[in-house]
């Protein structure tokens, strides 16, 4: 790994390149320093007992855990020492406003899949870089298709950082020996078609027909619509399952369904939607709720929820077709097409 690209040197000549470039580069780079803490702080044995206890709720809601709460210390130490507009985090009831002169917004999860850190699967940070309104207020309230680079790290056997400044995908692993991050794979293309699809399966009671009949289709195999054979995955960790997908392709789906609190989806649009959607397009591949194509929305609040769909765009435009289909879009509300209906699917 010696010989390969460092992360500040291909950050370096990026900085050279556009207006927000310098800025953007910066804001990598410190988010990179962290992750390198963070995957550190992770690693330590001696927190692997502390490190899964809870300490209540964030903000919206969701089980918050000590490694949440620190790791979002880090993320917000490292990124406070650069002129940022606006910072934005899961772990914030709102957006933190910054140097109202810098040309950047920030906005991060900063572990995901943190359920996951006392069974050791891989956990993860996201992180999406925005241009910096004139009107703070709306900071995080721009198109995804707005956003200037995207990115996320995964904590696992390998630390790695999956990046797109808007130019493709390129992924950097961490070299702990020389404390920095070296080009692993450039220019990572999703095959169109994918052999693969994540979904938590035990909530199929739950999720509307489009979604119902799209699983079907990849249990059904060559015997099916699709004509071919697909295995299941689901890690229940969003780092992870789009890691999956940049090496080997396929489809993850985290729809909306009746379950209470579930009806928008589960995932956050700002820090989660929006820059994995942008690495997946970048990498050739498609991101929708179903319904829409993620980066054409804009969220009204913060922490807004919104169902994803991502990919291999054979399975994404699949699935997108299926949410067309008058038959079943009949089924999620004309009474004799609901799931207690008298023509239940």
């Amino acid at each position: 790994m010696t010989g390969q690209l460092r992360l500040d040197d291909h950050l370096q000549r990026y900085s050279e390149t556009a207006p927000h470039a310098l800025a953007v580069a910066a804001a990598v780079d410190a988010i990179a320093v962290a992750a390198i803490e963070i995957a550190d702080l992770i690693a330590t044995g001696d927190l692997a007992d502390a490190s899964g206890l809870t300490t209540g709720r964030n903000s919206d809601g969701d089980v918050q855990r000590d490694l949440d709460v620190q790791a979002d210390a880090i993320l917000r130490r490292c990124l406070g020492k650069l002129p940022v507009a606006a910072l934005a985090s899961e772990e914030m009831r709102e957006p933190q406003i910054g140097d109202r002169e810098a040309k950047i917004c920030v906005a991060i999860d900063p572990l995901d899949g943190s359920s996951n850190i006392d069974i050791n699967m891989t956990v993860g940070t996201i992180f999406s870089i925005l241009p910096a309104p004139d009107d703070l207020a709306l900071a995080f309230h721009q198109r995804g298709s707005a956003q200037l680079a995207a990115g996320f790290v995964t904590y696992g056997p390998q630390t790695s950082l999956v990046l797109t400044l808007g130019d493709g995908v390129d992924i950097f692993t961490l070299d702990r020996k020389a404390g920095c991050f070296r080009l692993a794979r450039s220019g990572v293309q999703i095959s169109e078609a994918g052999d693969e699809f994540a979904i938590n399966a035990s909530n199929r009671r739950h999720w509307d027909s489009p979604v119902r009949a799209f699983v079907d289709e990849c249990l059904a195999g060559v015997e099916g619509p699709a004509n071919h054979n697909f295995n299941m995955r689901w890690i229940g960790s969003l780092v992870a399952e789009a890691y999956r997908i940049l090496t080997r392709g396929g489809v993850f789906l985290y729809p909306s369904d009746a379950r209470p609190g579930y009806g928008d989806g589960r995932l956050r649009l700002t820090y989660e939607a929006h820059p994995m959607a942008m690495i997946i397009e970048q990498a050739g591949g498609s991101a929708s709720t179903g319904r829409e194509r993620v980066l054409d929305l804009s969220a009204e609040s913060l922490h807004q929820r919104v169902p994803l769909i991502m990919g291999s765009s054979n399975e994404v435009r699949r699935v997108a077709e299926l949410h067309c289909d008058p038959l079943l879009v009949a089924s999620v509300s004309a009474p004799l097409f609901a799931r207690r209906g008298f023509f239940r699917l």
